[in-house]
């Protein structure tokens, strides 16, 4: 086990190591870039154009970051949830970017953070990858001979404490279009208790909690699908499954084609090289996850040495380490000792957000994510023609 391991092990990364700076010499590598020359502060920059929120162009096989952190500035009216769907993230993302700020009404003239820089999982770049630990997807579509690989990435809702979403290997076995919902048994029961029953089937509509397009798992009762309740996007909010915004589960429906390999995996630690600097992305371990945060820590601060030594280059602890306290979700860029300064990188982009006449009020948001609908998010029992599975 190598000094770093050892030392992380032992509570270091929470404690502090007597050893560090003893630990750090023997690294290696090129001396500190020299300071760059100082940045404007982000309210007297330029507002430039959002960058593209899902589609990324991969220059070479090897780039393991995509994106870039943004900042924009909250008008009076606007909440985390506009910014999510306006900037292709999800609420959750957005309130562990930005701490100490309150989402509901974060204020004329706030710095809200937009964590739109991801470092890619590192696992093989074919079909639909889902990270629930991050709470997004990255779909890397088949590249014509000769051009340059994409990938896609997309915020997603994810199972709820007691209704994990499942790990490992799938494909998409089928796909529908409008499908009818089938209430199981117990969901019916739980609401008629509460007042509130349910039909035995919810047809296609504004009350279908499956949205307009699912894509069916081979994992019995697992779906990727939309939603009529976009605001919980990003958020533990499902029995399992995967939802996306409307838009984004249409987008995606009519590239993704049956057989198409789906990953789920849980990788809440992130690292990986870009343009000669070492990136980590740090996101908090889900409550209820099986690998405890020691032996995650272990196995991601390993690969971090390993990057390090791979490169020939020094890396900064302390930010390491400051990244896996604050779990913010944005990559940090750890190569060199300069202060990684957040702002100073950041594009600085216009606000978008437009006002949406239909948007529910702000008791009607926090009500559908504090008590979102019960959903069994299953196709097995639905007709054949209704699955998608003759005629997708």
């Amino acid at each position: 086990m190598t000094r770093l391991v050892a030392c992380i092990a032992a509570g270091a990364l929470l404690t502090g190591c007597a050893a560090l700076d003893e630990f750090l010499a023997p690294l290696g590598g090129p001396e500190a870039p020299p300071v760059a020359a100082p940045v404007p502060p982000p309210a007297e920059r330029e507002r430039l154009a959002p960058i593209d929120a899902n589609l990324f162009v991969l220059d070479s096989a090897e780039q393991a970051v995509i994106g870039e952190t943004q900042i924009v500035f909250a008008r009076e009216e606007n909440t985390f949830s506009d910014f999510a769907r306006e900037y292709g993230l999800g609420y959750d993302e957005l309130v562990a970017a930005n701490p100490d700020v309150d989402p509901w009404l974060p204020g004329d003239g706030t710095l809200v953070v937009l964590p739109t820089q991801y470092v890619l999982p590192d696992v093989p770049r074919e079909g639909i990858i889902l990270n629930i630990a991050s709470k997004r997807l990255f779909y890397f579509p088949p590249a014509a001979e000769g051009e340059p690989q994409t990938v896609m990435t997309f915020p997603i809702g994810i199972g709820r404490v007691g209704w994990q979403t499942p790990l490992g290997s799938s494909a998409v076995i089928s796909k529908a279009r409008d499908p009818s919902w089938y209430v199981p048994a117990s969901v019916r029961k739980e609401h008629e208790e509460l007042g509130d029953p349910l039909p035995a089937v919810v047809p296609p509509g504004p009350d279908n909690p499956l949205g307009r397009h699912v894509l069916k798992l081979d994992i019995p009762g697992y779906l990727i699908h939309g939603t009529n309740q976009p605001y919980g996007v990003g958020m533990r909010v499902s029995h399992g499954c995967v939802r996306l915004y409307p838009e984004n589960i249409e987008y995606l429906y009519d590239l993704i084609a049956i057989g198409e390999p789906v990953h789920i995996i849980n990788e809440p630690y992130l690292a990986g090289m870009q343009d000669g600097s070492l990136y980590f992305e740090s996101h908090a371990p889900l409550e209820d996850d099986e690998v405890s945060v020691e032996n995650r820590l272990v196995a991601a601060l390993g690969k971090v040495e390993a990057l390090a030594s791979e490169q020939n280059l020094q890396f900064d602890l302390a930010t390491l380490r400051s990244a896996t306290q604050a779990n913010r979700g944005v990559p940090v860029v750890l190569s060199g000792f300069a202060a990684d300064d957040l702002h100073a990188r950041a594009r600085v982009v216009a606000n978008t957000v437009e006002p949406d006449p239909n948007m529910p009020t702000l008791e009607e948001v926090r009500a559908l994510l504090d008590e979102p609908i019960e959903e069994s998010e299953t196709l097995d029992d639905m007709p054949a023609e209704d699955a998608g599975v003759a005629n997708p």
